[in-house]
């Protein structure tokens, strides 16, 4: 079934994660995604393992499936030029090479929009497209630390800590993206092309935008709260009987009802936590009395008691319980890898109901080189 995206065609010029993973999302949307590779390799991800799977990642299968390779060594004039015949006929570029690299070798914004006045041309930066930074290299747990992230994760008598999630490429590959397809909605209107700048700098700010907000206007920084919202409280992990839970009453209504149902309804009415304002301010005796309570009752027990009344909690799943989980299953985003039979996680997007399915397995190395030449 054709996707949304079908008869766009898009030349992925990357590796690792942001920019791949765009094309993996546009592949999945229909898009025809040509991976240009160095020859002597390829694409680093495809060793970014175990496990591997007929030779490369699994990492890598899950991230370029829809897609072809194409090899081209950029520091050669004619795999260069072989690069721009291939670029007349594309609709979006996407690029996430080390900074500088594009304008090194003659594939940059102002070069590719030359040969193709309709392109839209998307650059992946570490930094910005600006800035006493703009060519330095960056990978995510650069970013998650020179963008503030892991100052604020983790508990209080922690070292700064790294998520545990790539967050900063994958938001910047969707943000990747959301450029690419407003681009293309703009050439409808204009008939021109246009360049897209995003960056993990850029990403990993809009993840601690209140924060950010919050130091310009008052100069406070962000202390680490371990499973805890820095804003409202209770809204964090607790240790109960035999195995933690997660408990989210983000206003005063569900407080109200959470103190009822762990019978302690007269919490709800000490002055201390009577509401929200206060209960941040009282965080530590407030939780210290939650804490006390809910360890005398498992988990099943407590999620019980808070959900006939609406608070919203949940286990603390491992992988594995996710993984397993029924509501995984229900919201069918495990898809098949053709080919290889891999499984892997789909796009969390769905149109009228349907969730795009892969067409093709990831690549070979310069696997498509034959459908590419003059």
């Amino acid at each position: 079934m054709a996707g949304p995206l079908d008869g766009i065609r898009v030349i992925e010029i990357g590796q690792a994660l942001a920019g791949p993973l765009a094309g993996a999302i546009l592949g999945d949307m229909g898009a025809e995604v040509i991976k240009v590779e160095k020859p002597d390799g390829g694409d680093d991800a495809r060793l970014w393992g175990p496990p591997f799977i007929e030779g490369d990642a699994l990492f890598f299968h899950a991230m370029n499936r829809n897609k072809k390779s194409v090899t081209v060594d950029i520091t050669q004039a004619a795999d260069v030029a072989r690069l721009k015949r291939m670029v007349l006929d594309a609709d979006v570029v996407i690029q996430n090479l080390r900074p500088g690299v594009v304008e090194k070798f003659g594939i940059a914004p102002a070069d590719l929009l030359a040969v193709n006045p309709r392109l839209i041309y998307c650059s992946i930066w570490a930094f910005g497209a600006a800035g006493p930074l703009r060519l330095a290299p960056g990978f995510d747990p650069l970013l998650q630390a020179y963008g503030g992230l892991m100052s604020m994760t983790g508990r209080a008598s922690d070292p700064p800590t790294f998520a545990g999630a790539a967050v900063n490429d994958k938001t910047t590959g969707m943000w990747c993206v959301i450029g690419a397809l407003a681009g293309l909605r703009q050439r409808d209107a204009t008939g021109k092309g246009c360049v897209i700048d995003t960056s993990l700098f850029e990403s990993a700010v809009a993840l601690v935008d209140g924060s950010v907000n919050g130091y310009m206007l008052g100069g406070k920084i962000p202390e680490r709260h371990g499973t805890a919202s820095n804003l409202l409280t209770p809204y964090q992990t607790f240790e109960t009987a035999d195995r933690p839970i997660c408990i989210a009453a983000g206003n005063d209504r569900l407080f109200v009802k959470l103190a009822a149902v762990m019978g302690h309804p007269e919490w709800s009415a000490d002055p201390r936590f009577e509401n929200g304002r206060k209960r941040a301010l009282h965080r530590p005796e407030l939780i210290a009395l939650m804490d006390a309570e809910l360890v005398t009752q498992g988990r099943e027990h407590w999620m019980g008691l808070l959900e006939s009344v609406g608070v919203p909690c949940s286990p603390v799943n491992d992988i594995g319980e996710v993984a397993n989980s029924p509501q995984l299953a229900a919201i069918d985003m495990v898809r098949e890898l053709p080919g290889s039979g891999l499984k892997v996680m789909g796009l969390p997007i769905s149109f009228d109901g349907v969730r795009p399915y892969p067409r093709t397995d990831s690549p070979k190395l310069g696997e498509h080189n034959s459908d590419f030449t003059d």
